[in-house]
């Protein structure tokens, strides 16, 4: 009897070793198709990381827009041939071109029968990719990953109070004007100016970093801004470091960045997620969907709970801006000799800040 109930215990031990998260393992990796909108970031590093960590196996094809959709077509095409478990996109425009908006969907172009999950989106309601973050409500979950917009403003403002806020943007990304639209009704409530500046199109309707940094000059000699806000806004990330911020620093103009992609550019303070974090969360949702079977439909959309105010203390001393000493206690401290010093604490989404004067 006892030799029995010992065989059963390590019986039951052994199925429990056997298995993750709560699932069997599957006969076949799960396949996943992902689209990015720019190559590879530490995004889809977090988001594999985390299958591996969780031992899942996890079969993924990675596709790149390249800033190009006259590719979406294509790719859309070899989804719906070869009918992959899940779908990951990046970013909103990936994510509106595989979807589309909840109001406009075509089944003989949207994937609608396979889950997709997207991650990078700023406003997956306002672009209408959900109608509600809590219930979806479509074959659509995700991840977002831009702090609340008033949060990032009220965290500006607790940096250097200010009565104008300049903002450059790509127009044909649909991640920046939401959010250049955000800001627009926060500065009613909190009562500053908003001086936003689109980036030119040639003539094929191409965005062009051409007259960019005259437009950041203008914003602060002509319009007299205090803060230059770069949002959630991939082309604008690529010409940041070497166009943007040169022209911003040339006139002492302090960039507020919106994501870590930009704070590495050279802004001197931002309210950020981590691009690796925001990943593995990304892959947690995916996970829900492929392991535990749950429908995207009743998997909420939302993102990391705490953010990380962080601030390059060389560009700050190069502005002659240092951050007020308060912000010691739980700011990032980003110097040039060490990629972050310990911090204190990490502000969260809600961080103690003063509204603009």
């Amino acid at each position: 009897m006892i030799r029995a109930l010992l065989c059963l215990i390590v019986v039951a031990a052994t199925l429990a070793a056997d298995q993750d998260a709560g699932a069997q393992a599957p006969s076949r990796p799960y396949r996943i198709y992902a689209i990015t909108f720019r190559g590879m970031t530490d995004v889809e590093k977090g988001f594999q990381d985390y299958f591996a960590a969780r031992r899942i196996p996890v079969q993924i094809t990675f596709r790149d827009l390249n800033r190009d959709n006259t590719r979406m077509p294509g790719f859309l095409e070899e989804i719906k041939r070869t009918k992959p478990d899940l779908v990951y996109t990046w970013g909103t425009s990936v994510t509106l071109g595989v979807v589309g908006t909840y109001d406009q969907v075509d089944p003989s172009v949207h994937i609608t029968d396979i889950p997709v999950v997207f991650t990078l989106v700023a406003a997956p309601v306002l672009a209408k990719i959900v109608r509600d973050l809590k219930v979806p409500g479509r074959n659509v979950t995700g991840v977002f990953h831009v702090a609340p917009t008033e949060a990032q403003i009220r965290a500006m403002a607790s940096y250097r109070p200010f009565k104008s806020l300049g903002i450059l943007y790509t127009p044909t990304e649909q991640n920046s004007v939401v959010v250049v639209e955000e800001v627009r009704e926060v500065s009613k409530r909190l009562g500053f100016s908003v001086v936003a500046r689109p980036l030119k199109l040639d003539a094929n309707k191409k965005v062009t970093a051409e007259g960019a940094a005259e437009m950041v000059r203008e914003l602060k000699l002509q319009s007299n801004v205090d803060w230059l806000y770069l949002p959630p806004d991939s082309y604008l990330g690529t010409q940041t470091q070497k166009v943007i911020i040169p022209a911003a620093m040339s006139v002492g103009l302090p960039a507020f960045a919106s994501t870590e992609q930009l704070m590495e550019t050279g802004a001197v303070a931002g309210l950020v997620s981590r691009y690796h974090s925001i990943g593995q969360f990304t892959a947690y949702k995916a996970e829900q969907i492929l392991v535990n079977k749950v429908p995207p439909q009743r998997i909420p959309v939302e993102t990391l709970t705490r953010f990380a105010l962080q601030v390059r203390m060389d560009v700050a001393e190069q502005l002659k801006l240092p951050p007020p000493l308060p912000m010691f206690n739980y700011a990032e401290l980003i110097t040039p000799k060490s990629e972050t010093a310990p911090p204190q604490g990490t502000a969260p989404a809600g961080a103690p800040a003063t509204a603009p004067k």
